[in-house]
């Protein structure tokens, strides 16, 4: 007969810890994020394929291809304000950051904010997103500001709350 198997102590929830799994939170966050990417980018992409994104869209008979000059693409330099506010912080937070990537940090003290530059072609829509969850209770509120214009503002109340900005 062998020796029993034992089961480590029960820790307090979230305490996380050394090969202790992080708070489910943090994967529902990310996981609304790519959501929400994803289904701007399904959004978009057909309206910039050759007939916007429509099937019976065809293309003119080459004898009717007039030769034009290229256009010239302009880009604009947008300034993404990224907020959050409330007495007790934040953990689990993740942003869309300069290079459209996504940057987490595990917890912040509030206020806490950072600003994004981006350089894109005029013609492309501006994503921009945050996501964190409450670390105690109170309110925590996120805001994004766009070009000094406030674009996305929500607030939670209570400990463990989730809550993302997007525009």
């Amino acid at each position: 007969m062998g020796v029993p198997a034992t089961t480590p102590p029960a820790s307090r929830p979230g305490a996380g810890g050394p090969g202790r799994l992080k708070p489910l939170g943090s994967v529902v966050v990310v996981i609304g994020v790519v959501a929400v990417a994803l289904a701007v980018a399904a959004y978009v992409m057909p309206k910039a394929a050759p007939g916007g994104g429509d099937p019976a869209a065809v293309a003119p008979a080459p004898a009717e291809i007039a030769p034009a000059e290229p256009a010239a693409v302009q880009d604009v330099t947008r300034t993404i304000v990224y907020s959050l506010f409330g007495a007790a912080g934040a953990r689990n937070l993740t942003y869309v950051g300069a290079d459209s990537g996504l940057e987490q940090q595990a917890e912040v003290t509030t206020p806490w904010s950072v600003t994004v530059t981006r350089t894109a072609p005029a013609s492309e829509a501006e994503f921009a997103s945050l996501a964190a969850q409450s670390a105690a209770a109170g309110a925590l509120t996120c805001r994004i500001t766009v070009d000094g214009s406030v674009v996305s503002e929500k607030s939670v109340a209570r400990e463990g709350a989730q809550l993302s900005c997007t525009a």
